[in-house]
C-alpha cells in the first residue's frame, strides 16, 4: 500500500511506479523516526531482535532515523521499542518565464549589487532540485549544472527519465525557472543546480527515496533546496515535513509547493504543511484574459485561455453553436460561429483542429465536472481555444437549444489573481497558515528536454521562490533561512479577486512576493505569520511573541495599528519604539476574544507594523472552535499477509470520536455492513488489518470511509475488490 505524492502539475498524467528495488508484496517500507539520534551500531542492535525486518537507509541529517523492510506485523511490535517515536509508512509521490520574473520584481533585481560589486543574478548560491531530474545537457543549464544523485537508481547521474511512454520534463521545467541562462533566463540565472533525481519514470517515487534526497542535499551543504512535489495529507507531521523541518535547522532554506488541490480551504499537502519551510501557492502572471457577453445579458462570462491557442482578439459578434465534444461528425454546421463543446472523450488539442478544419472561428470547452479547469494544447494552433466551469457551459447550452445566440468577446489584462488550482491551508492540527506566499504559476514558459514549454501548477509557483531566494542569499549571505523567509513575506503585495477585497491569509499567505523589495527591506519581523491557537475554557487571552531586527543603517521608528474593530475581538499593542541601526527588540502582541460575542469559528487578516516609511503586513489566523476541515483523508487498502486477509491505511488529521469502513452495493447502493468501526480514535495515521471474519463476500463493493468529531463527519468514497480464492 503506497500513499500518492504527485509532481504538482495539473497538466501531466503520471503513474505510480514501484519503490526501486522492487518489494514483495508481503513485505512494507516504513520510516522509523527515533526519539534520540543513534549510531548505525545501536540501530542494528535495537533491529537484532527483529530477523525478519531488514535496514534498508540511515538517517542522521534529514531526520534521527531509518527506513526499513518488513511485514506489518513486524513493524508494528518495533514501533512499540521505547526508542522510537513515530512509525510512518513509506508513500508514493508523483512530480505535481520571462513575464512572470518581471512581475515577481526580478529583472529588477538584475540592476542591483552585492557587497562584492556583483550584480545580483543568483552567484555563488547553489540550489538542490529535489524532483525527477534534469536535462544537464539543454543549452540553458548545462553552464549551471554542477552534479547531482540519482535516488531512484543510487547513482550520480540524475538525468531526467527519457524511456518512451515513461519520459520526465518536471525537473528540467523546475530548474529552468529558477536559474535558466540561455535563450530564457531563471530567476536567479547564475545559481548553480544540484540535481536529485528521487521521483522515477512517470515522475513516481516515494517517501524514502525523498528522504534520502533531502540527506544528501544537506550532505552537500546546498543553500536552498526545491521540492515541487507532495501528497494531498493536511498533516504537519508527516516525515517530508519534518525532515524539511531539520534542513532549515542546518541552515538550508525549504521551498515546498502548498499542492494543486484548490480552490477548497484544508487542501495544502505535505511538505507543502512544514512549518518552517516556504510553502506557495500559485497566482497568475500578466494575461490578456477574454470574456463572452452574450446579447440581452450584462453578465460576462470568464474564459481561461488554453496554452498554445491563438490571441481571442475577436473584432465582432460571432453566433454560438453546439460542437458536442468535438469530434468531426458534431461539426457539420459551425463556420464562421463561435463553437461550444464538452470537455472528455478526446482531446484538447483535436477538439480545437477539428473545428478548425471545419471553418470555425474560436473554441469553448466546458468542463465535465464541477467547477473550472486549465488545459492545454499539445501544438499551438490557429484558432482561439478556451476553457469554461461546467455551469457556465451549460447555461450557454441550454441557450444554444433554445434559441439563437450571438455573443462578443472583450478582453482585458489581469494579473495577481488566485489560481484555482492552488491548494488553501489551514494546516491541520496546528493551525497554521499555509502556504506562506504566493507567486506566478500559470502559464510558465522554461525549459524541458530538447526545448522549451509553458507548463502550469504550485510546481511552477516554488521554483520562482527558490530563485528569489538565491537573490536575496547573495545579497545578505548572513541572513538565516527565518530571515530570507521573512523578507519575502513581510514585503509580499496582498493580493484578492477583485479590488478592494483581499484573499483570506490562508489561502495566500502574506501575499504575491516582491524580491526587489525583499532585498531592500529595513526592517524584518519573525515569525512572519501569527498562529494565536485554539480557544480554550481557561483562556481567552492568546500571546504572540514577535521579534522586530531594524536591518537599516538608521535609527527607525515602530509602531503597530489598530486593526478594524470586529465584535468579540479585541487586541493589546506595545506601545510605539525606535530601533537603532542593528539592534533587535522582542515584543508581545496579545489577542483577546469572548466567545459569548464572536461567532466566526476562525478569524484572520493582517496586523499592520509602520516600520519608519514602510508598512509591513503579519498575516495572522485564530481558531474559536474545531473547525470544518475534513475528518478523513488518505485511505488505502490492499492484500494482506495471510490468504483472505487485507488491510488499510488512513489518515485523520484531528482523530475521530467515531470512523467506519461502510460497504453498498455499487449497483443500487444497498447497504451491506461495515468493514469496520472504532470510536474516540487519536489523530494520525491509522493502519489496522482486516481478518478473515470481518471480510464480506468475494466482489466488488463501494466504499463509504467517514469519520466524524466535533458534531462535524466527512467522508471518502471509493471502490473496492474483495477476492477470497487465495484462501
Amino acid at each position: 500500500m503506497k500513499w500518492l505524492i504527485s509532481i504538482l502539475l495539473t497538466l501531466q498524467t503520471t503513474s505510480t511506479i514501484l519503490v526501486h528495488p522492487p518489494i514483495p508484496e508481503t513485505t512494507k517500507v516504513a520510516i522509523v523516526i527515533l526519539k534520540q539520534p543513534q549510531s548505525e551500531q545501536e540501530i542494528k542492535r535495537l533491529l537484532g531482535d527483529y530477523r525478519e525486518i531488514k535496514l534498508r537507509r540511515i538517517f542522521h541529517e534529514a531526520l534521527d532515523g531509518f527506513s526499513i523492510e518488513g511485514s506489518p506485523e513486524a513493524i508494528a511490535k518495533l514501533s512499540k521499542q521505547e526508542q522510537t517515536l513515530t512509525v510512518s509508512p513509506v508513500a508514493s509521490y508523483q512530480a505535481e518565464t520571462e513575464e512572470s520574473v518581471k512581475i515577481i520584481g526580478g529583472e529588477e533585481v538584475r540592476r542591483y549589487f552585492d557587497d562584492n560589486n556583483q550584480r545580483l543574478s543568483g552567484k555563488g548560491i547553489t540550489v538542490g532540485v529535489i524532483d525527477t531530474g534534469v536535462d544537464y545537457t539543454h543549452p540553458d543549464l548545462k553552464n549551471n549544472y554542477i552534479g547531482g544523485h540519482d535516488l531512484v537508481d543510487n547513482d550520480t547521474d540524475p538525468m531526467e527519465t527519457l524511456a518512451v511512454g515513461k519520459a520526465t520534463i518536471h525537473g528540467t521545467h523546475v530548474a529552468g525557472i529558477i536559474a535558466a541562462n540561455g535563450k530564457i533566463k531563471g530567476v536567479a540565472p547564475d545559481a548553480k543546480i544540484l540535481a536529485y533525481r528521487a521521483l522515477g519514470p512517470g515522475g513516481g517515487g516515494t517517501t524514502e527515496q525523498v528522504l534520502a534526497a533531502i540527506e544528501q542535499a544537506i550532505k552537500d551543504k546546498v543553500d536552498i533546496v526545491n521540492l515541487s512535489l507532495g501528497n494531498e495529507i493536511n498533516g504537519p507531521d508527516l516525515p517530508i515535513s519534518l525532515a524539511l523541518n531539520r534542513a532549515v535547522d542546518k541552515g538550508i532554506v525549504a521551498v515546498a509547493a502548498s499542492g494543486n488541490s484548490g480552490p477548497n480551504v484544508w487542501t495544502v499537502g505535505s511538505p507543502g504543511t512544514a512549518s518552517k519551510a516556504i510553502s506557495v501557492g500559485a497566482s497568475t502572471p500578466r494575461m490578456e484574459i477574454p470574456s463572452i457577453l452574450i446579447e440581452g445579458s450584462r453578465k460576462p462570462i470568464r474564459i481561461q485561455p488554453m496554452d498554445g491557442s491563438s490571441d481571442w482578439g475577436l473584432d465582432r459578434s460571432l453566433q454560438l453553436a453546439n460542437g458536442g465534444i468535438g469530434r468531426k461528425e458534431d461539426l457539420q454546421n459551425v463556420q464562421g460561429k463561435l463553437v461550444l463543446m464538452k470537455r472528455g472523450t478526446i482531446t484538447f488539442t483535436e477538439k480545437a483542429k477539428n473545428a478548425f478544419e471545419a471553418g470555425a472561428k474560436a473554441v469553448l470547452i466546458y468542463n465535465n465536472l464541477s467547477g473550472n479547469f486549465l488545459g492545454n494544447l499539445e501544438t499551438p494552433l490557429n484558432i482561439p481555444v478556451g476553457a469554461l466551469a461546467k455551469t457556465d457551459g451549460m447555461l450557454l447550452q441550454k441557450k444554444i437549444s433554445q434559441q439563437s445566440v450571438s455573443a462578443r468577446v472583450a478582453v482585458r489584462e489581469e494579473r495577481d489573481r488566485l489560481a484555482d488550482f492552488s491548494s488553501r491551508g489551514p494546516v491541520t492540527g496546528s493551525w497554521e497558515i499555509k502556504p506562506d506566499i504566493v507567486a506566478p504559476g500559470v502559464a510558465i514558459n522554461s525549459t524541458i528536454p530538447g526545448g522549451y514549454l509553458s507548463l502550469q501548477g504550485t510546481s511552477m509557483a516554488a521554483p520562482h521562490v527558490a530563485g528569489a531566494c538565491a537573490l536575496i542569499k547573495q545579497a545578505h549571505p548572513d541572513w538565516t533561512p527565518t530571515q530570507i523567509k521573512a523578507a519575502l513575506m513581510n514585503t509580499a503585495k496582498p493580493i484578492g479577486p477583485v479590488p478592494n477585497t483581499l484573499y483570506r491569509t490562508y489561502e495566500q499567505g502574506a501575499g504575491r512576493i516582491q524580491v526587489d523589495e525583499a532585498i531592500q527591506t529595513a526592517s524584518l519581523v519573525t515569525p512572519s505569520s501569527l498562529r494565536f491557537g485554539k480557544y480554550n475554557d481557561e483562556n481567552n487571552s492568546h500571546k504572540a511573541i514577535v521579534k522586530i531586527e531594524n536591518q537599516s543603517g538608521k535609527a527607525e521608528r515602530y509602531s503597530f495599528q489598530i486593526p478594524h474593530q470586529v465584535e468579540g475581538v479585541s487586541w493589546r499593542f506595545p506601545l510605539s519604539f525606535t530601533l537603532k541601526s542593528g539592534e533587535s527588540k522582542e515584543v508581545s502582541v496579545e489577542l483577546q476574544i469572548d466567545p459569548h460575542v464572536f461567532n466566526r469559528k476562525i478569524h484572520d487578516g493582517f496586523l499592520q507594523l509602520q516600520a519608519g516609511s514602510k508598512q509591513i503586513q503579519i498575516p495572522y489566523l485564530y481558531v474559536l472552535e474545531e473547525p470544518g476541515y475534513p475528518r478523513v483523508m488518505g485511505f488505502d487498502f490492499a492484500y494482506g499477509d495471510r490468504p483472505g486477509e487485507y488491510r488499510y491505511e488512513v489518515y485523520l488529521p484531528g482523530g475521530a470520536e467515531e470512523f467506519g469502513i461502510a460497504l453498498f452495493n455499487p449497483e443500487d447502493y444497498r447497504f451491506i455492513g461495515y468493514l469496520d468501526t472504532i470510536t474516540n480514535v487519536k489523530k494520525g495515521q491509522l493502519r489496522k488489518i482486516i481478518t478473515k471474519e470481518q471480510l464480506p463476500a468475494s466482489g466488488t463493493y463501494l466504499v463509504k470511509v467517514f469519520a466524524k468529531k466535533a458534531g462535524k463527519e466527512d467522508f471518502i468514497e471509493t471502490m473496492i475488490t474483495v477476492d477470497h480464492r487465495d484462501e
